[in-house]
């Protein structure tokens, strides 16, 4: 295999490195943003409409029968947790994958161009 191949190759694989990676970061800002939607927005319960979580004078989490306070069992603090506690692996190795494509092809780049100026001196030279 010529190394023009080899470097085809490589850059491909680190470019589809970098977009998968894009696409992880653009799925944990999606949970991020599900995360502040449901923490901070008011919603609907069965009886009426509810103060958003942490904005509330009322209970929080799961204090009290959801019979009297049925707010306080519709949105639990558990639930909005796994949610963010979901984005941190998501937008970890959505970074490291975006981070390790772009500085691959960098460094791929940077290559090219060195064997070119190498190229180009000895020609000169000789």
């Amino acid at each position: 295999m010529n190394s023009l191949a080899y470097d085809i190759r490589f850059r491909a694989r680190a470019k589809r490195a970098e977009a998968w990676g894009f696409l992880l970061l653009a799925a944990a800002v999606a949970l991020w943003l599900w995360f502040a939607v449901l923490l901070l927005l008011p919603y609907d319960s069965d009886r009426g409409m509810c103060e958003s979580r942490l904005f509330t004078d009322g209970p929080t989490a799961n204090s009290g029968s959801s019979f009297r306070q049925p707010c306080a069992a519709q949105r639990d603090w558990p639930e909005l947790l796994g949610i963010l506690g979901l984005s941190v692996p998501v937008s970890v190795v959505g970074a490291v994958l975006l981070t390790s494509g772009r500085s691959s092809i960098r460094t791929s780049e940077l290559t090219a161009e060195i064997a070119r100026l190498n190229k180009a001196a000895d020609q000169a030279a000789g």
